[in-house]
């Protein structure tokens, strides 16, 4: 607005005693109004065509950084928000998963670790004793990263959990491969076609002395026993993948000093420099030479193993070894 006498307009509200002319330009955001610029004088007819042009212009401008300032505030805001609740969720996350081994267990040696490649990872793994002298290592990997990865996985646990532990109610309808066989059923039936879980469940009972393992497309399990190292070649397919899938399962007689190695593909798929993976051979020659190490020591000798490898190329995956050594 452009009004050469203030006086002679009905619509000019008099807060300054000696304005006699003003000029009104509006800040525009596209069809929004986020302001306005104006400019009052003691003499009539002060402002010009000229005038109202250029500031037309300067409004313009000013309109664009006032909104890109209020947006930048915005994101700022979010970006905190986001960031304190990727840290609570991160303790979420390793509150669930296991701390120490189970102390119920004697002459085992068990541990685990986990290193998500972003502030959320996919991969789960758990130690759980259902009955005396029994050990149950699960070790899975969840399609994609982050916090859906996360949420699909802490799912996933859960099951891993209950369908463990209802072998205390109901021993003789529990099996290893029918563990798997449920949870693929359960986790079809969400309907998350985008999302699948490798799980590889293994069954310890000491007091057999044997190993029972089933697989769902987690890399293959080493085992070092009697002087040799290598995988335990058993498929699956991943849970929540396709309905009415059924798994096989393999039993292995327990030795002293076998040690049992788990991993998730982020190890066997880690990329040095030249494009190399790390691979399964060479993870058998690294638990190979550190068989003489505890449970703890295996699992870091790993991790160490695959960050030189690695060298300055990124993680771009979740890791997670679990080792257990039978020292009895």
């Amino acid at each position: 607005m452009l009004v050469a006498d203030v006086s002679q307009d009905p619509r000019y509200i008099n807060l300054v005693d000696d304005a006699r002319s003003e000029l009104v330009i509006p800040m525009l955001i596209k069809d929004r109004c986020i302001g306005v610029f104006d400019l009052e004088s003691p003499e009539l007819d002060a402002f010009t065509k000229e005038h109202k042009e250029l500031l037309t212009l300067l409004a313009s401008q000013a309109a664009v950084a006032v909104d890109n300032a209020r947006l930048y505030d915005e994101v700022r805001r979010n970006e905190e928000r986001i960031e304190k609740e990727l840290r609570f969720a991160q303790r979420v996350q390793l509150a669930l998963l296991p701390t120490e081994p189970p102390k119920t267990v004697h002459g085992v040696d068990v541990a685990g670790r986990f290193e998500p490649a972003r502030e959320l990872g996919g991969d789960l793994h758990d130690f759980l004793t259902p009955e005396a002298d029994t050990l149950v290592v699960a070790v899975g990997d969840v399609s994609g990263k982050g916090a859906p990865a996360a949420l699909y996985g802490a799912f996933a646990a859960e099951q891993v959990r209950s369908r463990t532990l209802r072998r205390r109610f109901t021993p003789d309808r529990f099996s290893v491969a029918g563990v798997l066989q449920a949870m693929n059923t359960i986790l079809h039936e969400r309907h998350l076609e985008e999302y699948y879980c490798t799980l590889c469940y293994a069954f310890f009972d000491f007091a057999r002395g044997a190993v029972t393992i089933s697989n769902s497309g987690l890399p293959y399990p080493i085992r070092c026993s009697a002087g040799s190292c290598g995988q335990i070649e058993l498929p699956g397919v991943p849970l929540g993948s396709f309905p009415g899938t059924t798994y096989d399962e393999v039993t292995l007689d327990l030795r002293p000093d076998d040690i049992f190695v788990f991993c998730t593909d982020g190890i066997f798929e880690a990329l040095n420099p030249k494009g190399a993976e790390f691979g399964a051979q060479r993870l058998c020659e690294v638990i190979d030479d550190a068989r003489d190490q505890s449970a703890r020591g295996i699992v870091d000798v790993i991790f160490d193993e695959v960050s030189s490898f690695r060298g300055t190329e990124p993680q771009a995956d979740d890791m997670t070894a679990v080792a257990i050594k039978i020292s009895s």
